[in-house]
């Protein structure tokens, strides 16, 4: 392919104009327009053209270049949509079933490719249907009047007007008066001329039909022979929907040149001397491109398929172009006891085109002379059984008319797709070529329709054959076809997918006991639904489960080239993808995610289950999960100590939690002192900042905009510990290095921020220092109330304050009265240190701080590679 496209370039340099001389059909025109890009690359001003032609014959290319026109972009449009709809839809269910099904039943369908495709399926459900119904057809018993005239050599059959009755009862009571007095009358006697049609010019969908039922030969070898005669110029170009020859087409001319022909040159020449000439009949249709197929010159060389293929378009060409047959028909009435039965006779008058047509079939059938009036007696008058009978297999006929009526495929594409389903092996040929389902394929479309997507039915692919169409015309717009229908299919996928056991029961019967699958392959094989685009790439962000337990954790796509990831803490026993979408964040769409937190992990006030949005514009969730990746980073570690930064006000927030979380003002948090009380290391007299783990700490800057933007900071240098130090703040560094005490709190005017309401100490309420040592305040600034846990769980009989304020006026100040500091990792790994930082306002205040500060909480172990907690090296799903 590279060398013709370098080929193209280097002609197209050298020319003014370019002539697209691809098949005149739509997968021509889409070829021609990929000729056109390569060539309008190197030179842009060159001139397009399309020539169209149906035959590769003197005249018709002398024709195409007096006619030349532009390239039709919507044939081509209409192309591409089919084209990556098709890959689209074909290699997510063939992967789909693939990896499913070879896991499920690994002894019969270990290395078969179970593929799917949009026409093979509805193909394939028709075979189907066409045996279920003759599975399930019932037969019944029905009795019919028979009357037989024998008169010298010849037997004359009556037929009775009734046809025939399923009740026994009624046609015996018939039968008997008939037998009383079985006396024939003849009522009628009438002759009338008649006619065997020849037949219509002949189109792909005829030629693959006729060639199956007349000649035995299979769809797909009959359109390969075809194509072949085509490009040697013995016939005309074999994919069309025309059946009308057109006017400008001489008739004359190709029927001449069957003249010499030793078999069939006698009857040429009478179809030259029938009076007007050449006179085919003519069909309806045409796809103005392409005349019917016919003969384009004589040859009496071919062999094998081609000779035989050859010979029968001739044969039908010229029976077409010649006259009906002609026949005289006698039509005889009788009645026997007011009974009605007739017979008919026919006389061959002009045999016409069956002369040159053999694989008609037209006999003359004598009888005697009656006379209207006359009465005879019969020979016999008998009262026979007889039962119904089934609709018998699919041929390949058969299914070709199936597919053209419910426009499954197209002329051209017909005999590829009976063709997949049987290299599948998901359908069978009996000894007489009908089509027989096999059990792969049984299953497949039982399983599809348990699921209440008739996929085999051909109602999907025909709506997309019919917008197609419309493509190609002109009248639909590329784009808008091609969207709807990926919705549409990936809806049905979506669904498959999830009901994927049905599939599974519905095989079981044809290959035996489904296998189960481990959870870590049923994993692998979920479709994972986008909850949102990556910050950071751009892909989509999923919910997978952990390799260990059942919990999920947020990740993208795009790993492990991004590693942008969201950690749900172990309180969070269920998370899932909801429908519906945030209007707030940004990029569309953002779904919001249900939660399902373990009882007791919340303050009694909280909900346990709700829907809340991790897109950024839920402050709740957004401290609560610490959902750095919206920070603009990927970083797998544990995110330091971060000082708060005044932010703007926030739309609501469909999350349940705001609801019951009043906003409080907020104040800068200092960072939180190592053990020994300092942030730097006394045993050094240099000014070198060192972090709680004894390490250089590592000096940055901050990017993002904000009011910090280009501020200077100390972290840790390798992430192991929460150290965090703005550099531009001496006094704080100067009462570090001294030994003083930490300064308090900045009283730096600050937007009001919404309060967590999760940590056991908010913010701003505590205990009062100095003559009211025991007194616990509220947010409020005043006295707290005391209350018990009634509810059953861990906690139940546990003492708490609380906001002493009637319910919807409470601040949702929140603490335990066994405790008087926060909880160490109250909530687990991936949490932001605000129940760290923010503990000093919750405890009792005598002294010195540094004197009456609690032990330091437990630091959680983390993982060695994401320095995440939660797990360990092992079983780290960056690894």
């Amino acid at each position: 392919m590279i060398q013709i496209k370098r080929t193209l370039e280097k002609e197209a340099r050298q020319c003014q104009a370019l002539v697209i001389w691809t098949d005149c059909d739509r997968e021509g025109e889409n070829i021609g327009f990929e000729i056109i890009d390569v060539c309008k690359a190197v030179k842009p001003n060159i001139r397009l053209f399309r020539a169209k032609f149906s035959e590769i014959t003197p005249n018709s290319i002398r024709r195409a270049c007096e006619t030349l026109s532009e390239p039709d972009a919507n044939i081509s449009d209409a192309v591409d949509v089919r084209q990556e709809l098709d890959l689209r839809i074909g290699a997510s269910f063939t992967r789909f079933q693939t990896l499913r099904l070879q896991k499920i039943f690994p002894d019969s369908l270990t290395n078969q490719l179970i593929s799917y495709g949009s026409c093979q399926f509805p193909t394939l459900g028709f075979v189907v249907e066409r045996f279920k119904a003759i599975q399930a057809f019932i037969p019944e018993v029905f009795y019919k009047i028979k009357v037989l005239h024998k008169v010298e050599e010849n037997t004359v059959d009556f037929s009775w007007k009734r046809n025939r009755l399923f009740n026994h009862t009624a046609c015996l009571v018939l039968y008997q008066i008939c037998m009383e007095d079985p006396i024939a009358t003849v009522t009628s006697v009438t002759s009338k001329p008649k006619s065997k049609w020849r037949p219509l010019p002949l189109d792909t969908v005829e030629l693959e039909k006729l060639a199956s039922r007349k000649l035995r030969i299979n769809a797909k070898e009959t359109m390969k022979t075809a194509e072949k005669l085509y490009t040697q110029g013995f016939i005309s170009y074999p994919r069309t929907e025309t059946n009308i020859f057109p006017a400008t087409l001489g008739l004359r001319p190709l029927v001449e040149q069957q003249i010499q022909s030793p078999t069939w040159g006698t009857f040429a020449q009478r179809v030259l001397d029938q009076p007007g000439g050449p006179n085919p009949r003519q069909g309806k249709n045409s796809d103005q491109a392409h005349p019917p197929i016919h003969p384009t010159k004589y040859s009496n060389t071919l062999q094998g398929n081609e000779g035989r293929l050859y010979e029968f378009i001739v044969r039908h060409f010229l029976a077409c172009v010649s006259q009906d047959a002609l026949g005289q028909e006698t039509v005889v009435d009788i009645d026997i006891a007011q009974e009605k039965f007739s017979t008919s006779g026919l006389m061959i008058i002009s045999r016409n085109y069956l002369d040159v047509y053999p694989y008609d079939r037209w006999s003359t059938k004598v009888i005697p002379v009656y006379e209207q009036g006359s009465q005879f007696q019969p020979s016999a008058v008998e009262m026979v059984d007889g039962q119904t009978s089934p609709p018998q297999l699919l041929t390949e006929a058969d299914l070709i008319s199936l597919m053209e009526k419910h426009g499954i495929g197209t002329d051209a594409t017909h005999a590829d797709h009976i063709e997949t389903i049987k290299s599948r092996m998901y359908v069978g040929l009996t000894d007489d070529q009908r089509f027989l389902p096999g059990e792969l394929g049984m299953g497949l479309v039982e399983g599809y329709n348990a699921m209440g997507y008739e996929m085999s039915k051909p109602n999907l692919r025909a709506e997309l054959e019919a917008d197609l169409k419309l493509v190609s015309e002109g009248r639909k717009d590329k784009q808008s076809v091609l969207q709807h229908h990926i919705q549409k299919y990936k809806n049905v996928f979506i669904e498959s997918v999830r009901k994927a056991k049905k599939l599974d029961e519905a095989l079981s019967p044809y290959l035996g006991v489904a296998q189960e699958i481990p959870d870590a392959q049923q994993q692998e094989m979920e479709i994972h639904l986008p909850v949102r685009k990556c910050p950071n790439c751009g892909r989509d962000m999923v919910l997978k489960k952990k390799r260990e337990g059942n919990s999920k954790f947020l990740t993208c796509m795009g790993f492990p080239a991004c590693k942008t990831a969201v950690w749900f803490p172990d309180t969070v026993l269920e998370v899932s993808r909801d429908d519906s979408i945030c209007s707030t964040c940004q990029p569309h769409p953002v779904h919001m995610l249900k939660f399902k937190f373990r009882r007791g992990s919340l303050p009694a006030i909280m909900p346990l289950e709700f829907v809340g949005c991790i897109g950024g514009c839920d402050e709740t969730l957004r401290e609560v999960l610490d959902l750095r990746y919206l920070q603009g980073g990927g970083d797998p570690d544990p995110p330091a100590s971060r000082p708060p930064r005044p932010e703007p006000p926030r739309p609501p927030s469909t999350s349940l939690w705001r609801s019951f979380q009043p906003p409080v003002p907020s104040r800068s948090l200092q960072p939180r002192p190592p053990p020994g009380g300092s942030f730097i290391s006394t045993a050094t007299s240099s000014n070198v900042i060192v972090c709680n783990c004894g390490q250089d700490a590592l000096l940055l800057t901050v990017r993002k905009d904000g009011p910090n933007q280009g501020r200077q900071f100390y972290k840790c240098n390798t992430g192991m510990c929460n150290f965090f130090l703005w550099a531009d703040q001496p006094s704080q560094l100067g009462e570090v290095q001294s030994g003083g005490p930490m300064p308090p709190p900045s009283k730096t005017s600050q937007p009001p921020r919404t309060s967590l309401g999760f940590r056991n100490t908010p913010e701003g309420g505590g205990r009062t220092a100095g003559g009211a040592r025991d007194q616990i305040m509220c947010n409020c600034n005043e006295a707290t109330v005391t209350r018990t846990v009634q509810k059953d769980g861990p906690n139940q009989g546990r003492v708490f304050h609380t906001c002493g304020k009637p319910r919807e006026q409470q601040c949702g100040f929140f603490q335990w009265a066994d405790e008087n500091f926060p909880p160490p990792g109250g909530f687990g790994g991936g949490f932001n240190d605000g129940g760290r930082n923010g503990g000093k306002n919750g405890r009792k205040v005598t002294g010195d701080a540094s004197a009456n500060r609690p032990p330091a909480a437990k630091k959680p172990r983390t993982c060695g590679i994401c320095h995440l907690p939660g797990h360990t090296r092992t079983t780290c799903p960056q690894r």
